[in-house]
């Protein structure tokens, strides 16, 4: 099956490494143009080079998607620069861990509300020609998430806005879907780190999953791929679990 996105306009927010660079490239790589966004301009820069190379258009742009202004003006200029959206991935997270004032305004902030608010700005332009929708939420939004419980509160409240997006935009030609990654290993990511500063955790994590690994980026852009794309015109309000069978 091949993957065909050409002529397609695609906003990926939290794209400057990690499974939001591998969901641009993927994206890319199918013929998308692609407009990314992140808060650190050197990341930024070298993620939108490393696109460019692909020989689609890319424009990035530095966004705090904890800043309500600053997502709404990342999305039109974005759309204004591609010439309009068909494709909008929000994939970051603040990884709010604490139990805490902090943690929750952060996890509330970039995991919930940024999604809500890039999308209220996506729409108008989405409902031109139909698009799709893609959240990255997290397996811990599945179950009981004691050791992060924003994080895994407000992964669980992506699923549920999935659902209730779909079910309110299937009349304007816009699909909804989201994916909970497991565990993701990249070089630089949460579990690089935790190898390193919490070995304990990264070996009991590693042994709970039942595919023996840990998951790659480019695992997650596979299915982000395949959801905004034409072969999954039938496919809307799903949360599909990628994760080597880690949340059974």
């Amino acid at each position: 099956m091949k993957i065909d996105l050409t002529g397609r306009r695609a906003l990926v927010a939290g794209a400057s490494r990690g499974i939001g660079f591998a969901i641009a490239r993927s994206l890319a790589a199918a013929g998308a143009d692609v407009a990314i966004c992140a808060r650190q301009a050197a990341s930024l820069e070298s993620a939108a080079a490393s696109l460019r190379c692909l020989g689609r258009r890319v424009s990035a742009r530095v966004c705090d998607l904890s800043r309500t202004e600053e997502v709404r003006s990342w999305v039109e200029a974005a759309a204004q620069e591609l010439g309009g959206i068909d494709i909008l991935v929000n994939n970051a997270s603040a990884f709010g861990r604490t139990d805490d004032e902090a943690g929750w305004a952060a996890s509330v902030q970039v995991d919930l509300m940024a999604p809500v608010r890039a999308s209220h700005a996506a729409l108008p332009w989405l409902e031109r020609q139909g698009g799709s929708i893609v959240h990255i939420s997290s397996i811990s939004g599945l179950a009981a998430s004691v050791r992060t419980p924003p994080y895994g509160a407000v992964k669980a409240a992506i699923m549920e806005y999935t659902q209730t997006q779909a079910a309110a935009l299937a009349h304007r030609r816009i699909r909804v879907n989201c994916i909970a990654p497991g565990s993701i290993f990249f070089e630089g990511g949460t579990w690089d780190r935790f190898q390193r500063e919490n070995p304990a955790l990264y070996e009991r994590t590693l042994r709970g999953i039942p595919g023996g690994r840990f998951g790659t980026p480019e695992e997650i852009a596979n299915v982000a791929a395949f959801l905004v794309s034409d072969q999954a015109s039938w496919v809307t309000g799903q949360t599909i679990a990628v994760d080597g069978g880690q949340s059974l």
